[in-house]
């Protein structure tokens, strides 16, 4: 069965309107739903399990491996055969995907799943997006320049409330994020642990699965998404990387303990663009494109442009009239109106999002080749709406 055949007609659209970009599940069977829903079945007051297939479990433990998407693992077999013998398991055994969220981007799709919230909500809508109170970009992924993480991301995580509700929960991933402000954010709450191997984190995030009667566990992997970026999904470093993280997977799943459930998923997909003026249009080199134009966030698949005042119509339009049928290309309400952020957008999110938001629909990038030439020499790249960047799975093993 297609992809877009369970999925609503993905590919099926029509690119220049925004009202017809491929919406994620938000509500039923985004990112931002898996926590409250595992977290209702363990009893935690104030969510609900809205994703119907998944069934209850006392010990939970969500595996996220960055960058790996359900329609790469579904390509690549041989490479992970444990991962894809679960493929049937995937949303309860519908063997359906997750969509990630817009954009499908590292840090918003963390904070997604930590504060259980859509991007409009929790206030992560981009790579980099302008701060309304500084009119400077702030990368939400390295927290530059720093900014308050309360005041830009203020709702607890469901790993808080978890714990104050008597569930013992716990991180287990590499020390370098113990003390970032994306992990404050996004993923606080009981205990973090530490530990630099993948297999340490495996066997680490077992025996804390097991430390509770009602257990909430998260681990992380990161390695994938890298290769990914530098070398390509068709890159022996990215297929080694997917080799070592399904033994990863299956080290964890057999040391489950009782009343277990393992879920493994990720937080966005990833497409290789190639290089060329055709595939790769450069901002920097546009003057077309640069017209009226302050700040330009986002990443190269998922834009935030920013507008002089008193410019944004003539940017909106240059900006689709440059692009044509190969991105989605909205004004800021338009885009907020059609629910790409969620079903709505909070008040002090609403600044961060761009005057114009361009989404690609084709195999393209725009990039900055003198402003961002570390992300415009990525081959592999991410954020837009497409089936092979929102599509994750959602694996699961019981014990």
């Amino acid at each position: 069965m297609a992809t877009a055949d369970w999925v609503g007609g993905w590919d099926d659209v029509q690119p220049l309107d925004p009202a017809t970009a491929p919406l994620p599940q938000y509500g039923s069977g985004s990112l931002a739903d898996l926590l409250p829903t595992l977290v209702a079945h363990q009893g935690v007051d104030g969510f609900a399990p809205v994703i119907p297939e998944l069934a209850p479990a006392d010990r939970v433990c969500v595996f996220l491996i960055d960058g790996l998407g359900w329609e790469q693992l579904r390509a690549h077999p041989a490479e992970a055969p444990f991962l894809t013998s679960l493929l049937g398991s995937s949303r309860g055994g519908t063997g359906r995907p997750l969509t990630a969220g817009f954009p499908a981007t590292t840090a918003t799709s963390l904070a997604s799943v930590g504060t259980g919230l859509p991007p409009g909500d929790h206030g992560l809508p981009g790579y980099t997006v302008r701060n309304p109170d500084t009119g400077e970009l702030m990368n939400q992924l390295r927290w530059k320049p720093w900014t308050d993480p309360g005041a830009w991301q203020p709702h607890p995580t469901v790993f808080q409330r978890a714990h104050a509700a008597g569930v013992h929960t716990a991180q287990v991933s590499s020390p370098t994020f113990e003390h970032t402000p994306l992990t404050k954010v996004a993923l606080s709450g009981g205990t973090f642990r530490g530990r630099l191997s993948g297999e340490d984190r495996m066997d680490l995030a077992a025996e804390q699965l097991a430390a509770g009667d009602r257990s909430l566990v998260y681990t992380y992997y990161a390695e994938v998404d890298g290769k990914g970026h530098r070398f390509g999904l068709d890159s022996d470093p990215w297929r080694g990387q997917l080799m070592y993280v399904d033994r990863l997977a299956q080290r964890l799943a057999e040391q489950l303990p009782p009343r277990s459930a393992l879920y493994i998923t990720a937080d966005h997909g990833m497409v290789d663009i190639p290089f060329g003026d055709q595939a790769r249009l450069d901002f920097d080199e546009d003057w077309e494109l640069r017209a009226g134009v302050a700040l330009l966030g986002g990443e190269g698949r998922a834009r935030h442009v920013y507008a002089v005042p008193g410019a944004e119509a003539d940017v909106l339009a240059v900006w689709r009239e440059v692009l044509g049928d190969r991105f989605w290309v909205a004004g800021r309400e338009e885009a907020v109106a059609a629910g790409w952020f969620g079903p709505r957008v909070d008040e002090r999110v609403h600044g961060r999002i761009g005057d114009v938001v361009a989404a690609a629909h084709d195999d393209a990038l725009i990039i900055a080749s003198r402003t961002e030439p570390h992300e415009s020499a990525m081959v592999g790249n991410h954020g837009s709406m497409t089936a092979a960047e929102q599509l994750v799975p959602l694996l699961e093993v019981r014990s």
